[in-house]
């Protein structure tokens, strides 16, 4: 393994840094271990967030820290490409308690609008505060005076309070990749105070939506008792200390270049054309590409494209779903049972509608590589998201970069934060079924003119504001604001 083995008690132990100007916190590390005969590795996990902050880490003196992905096991700081990376070791009951438990079947279902309902446990909660500490200090013991720290999303929203009662010196950034729930919802949390503080020991908290830094600040007029002003809390300490916290929306994107370059290799093009030669060359080619789970709405689009069929509207001759259904959390009960009702639903639309020379739904419950998705992304006339809840949803600004010729179309669900930046998308409420099925055909049979113009002007949104400008941009707007600034 490529370990270089290291203390961070070591770093500037005289005074009490670290050694590293910039910070990432994070559930999980931005590597993977893979191994290869016999030996052991670490390659760079796919994603957005890495892509966005590797360019930084090397400008910036930078360090990770996150879980290495492996419970009951301590593994040494180490670097990797142009990253210093501290892992932060878990047990297997804190992976039950802290993650599993209070972070996916907890806040979750709680931040997407109780799609599934929240399960509160006292065991969990004083887990998930147990290894929030343990994130905090390991980020605090790599931090040079007056560092960066940047933590990344729900699973340590207790980590910026930790940070600033440590390291006053730091500034703090804390973006929350999922929805922020109204405040009716966020209610039912028995430690919601709790969460609302340790949100706002973070200088700036970045959300997806407007409506989601809405809906914190609205939590913590009624929840926290703290002055906010338009977009500003007035943070009064126990200790007597004012600061300011400001709650602002920053939507995430991807990589554009790495799909558009990818969209254009002859190889992924020729894939595209036996994608739909495999499919029996049907007129249309529809694509779902999700997670499995519950807020991504594949029932209900599976549900409505099953009536379709029955209603002789579509026929497995002339159109075929491509669902991919990308394994999630298969430990959870949820989405075991999630698993079963869309493979059922699946089976029996197949099994009403195939032909010898044509199947309805192609149903793929693996993870593909982006090679293969951009190649599914060029095969598909028509995206289908259909998200009940979703922070962002970055598989609709892929699919948009990936058409490059400006051909074919979008059906968004409303509910989803891309719908915010894709405003030329075939816009549906997913739990209107017949709205749905009526959005499918709108978008099958868009005129090639009109398609083209909608495309474009989304092309141009999600070329325009790419993942690496997110971050420059959250960065930016952190650095206007000085740590412990008096109100």
């Amino acid at each position: 393994m490529n370990a270089a083995a290291a203390d961070p008690a070591d770093n500037n132990a005289t005074d009490g840094y670290g050694d590293f100007d910039f910070i990432v916190v994070s559930n999980r590390l931005p590597v993977d271990r893979v191994k290869s005969d016999g030996e052991e590795s670490w390659r760079r996990s796919p994603g957005g967030l890495v892509t966005a902050l590797a360019p930084v880490m090397g400008k910036a003196d930078g360090a990770w820290v996150g879980w290495h992905g492996a419970p009951d096991e301590e593994v040494d700081q180490f670097d990797h490409d142009n990253m210093h990376l501290l892992p932060v070791p878990l047990s297997s009951s804190e992976v039950e308690l802290y993650y599993e438990g209070f972070s996916n079947a907890t806040l979750w279902p709680l931040y997407h609008d109780v799609i599934a309902p929240p399960e509160f446990h006292r065991t969990w909660w004083d887990s998930y505060r147990t290894v929030n500490r343990r994130f905090a200090d390991a980020a605090a013991s790599m931090a040079a005076k007056g560092a960066t720290v940047w933590v990344q999303d729900y699973q340590l929203q207790l980590v910026p309070q930790m940070l600033r009662k440590d390291r006053p010196d730091l500034k703090i950034g804390f973006f929350n990749h999922i929805p922020f729930p109204p405040l009716e919802i966020f209610a039912q949390l028995p430690w919601r105070r709790a969460i609302i503080e340790g949100l706002l020991g973070a200088d700036l908290i970045g959300f997806q939506r407007p409506s989601d830094a809405s809906n914190f600040l609205r939590c913590v007029r009624r929840f926290a008792g703290h002055t906010v002003r338009q977009q500003q809390v007035q943070v009064q300490t126990e200790e007597g200390i004012s600061y300011v916290s400001r709650a602002e929306s920053f939507p995430i994107s991807i990589d554009v270049d790495q799909i558009t370059e990818l969209a254009k290799r002859e190889d992924i093009v020729e894939r595209s054309k036996q994608i739909r030669r495999e499919l029996g060359d049907p007129k249309t080619v529809l694509l779902g590409v999700d997670r499995l789970d519950y807020t991504k709405g594949i029932s209900h689009r599976l549900k409505a494209y099953g009536e379709l069929l029955e209603d002789g509207t579509l026929t497995v001759e002339d159109a075929s779903l491509i669902q991919v259904a990308s394994p999630s959390r298969e430990r959870v009960e949820q989405y075991r049972l999630l698993r079963e009702e869309v493979e059922g639903t699946v089976g029996r639309i197949n099994g009403t509608y195939d032909t010898m020379g044509s199947t309805a739904i192609r149903y793929l419950h693996h993870s593909y590589p982006v090679e293969e998705m951009v190649a599914l992304y060029l095969a598909a006339d028509v995206m289908l998201v259909t998200a009940l809840r979703d922070g962002m949803n970055l598989v609709a600004k892929e699919y948009v970069a990936a058409r490059t010729n400006n051909t074919g179309a979008l059906v968004l669900s409303e509910f989803a934060g891309a719908a915010d930046q894709l405003r030329q998308a075939v816009l549906v409420n997913p739990h209107d079924i017949d709205g749905l099925k009526s959005a499918v055909l709108d978008a099958i049979n868009m005129p090639d003119r009109e398609a083209q113009r909608r495309m474009r002007l989304m092309r141009r949104q999600v070329l325009q504001n790419d993942v690496e400008r997110w971050s420059k941009n959250f960065l930016n707007a952190l650095q206007q604001t000085e740590p412990g600034e008096e109100g």
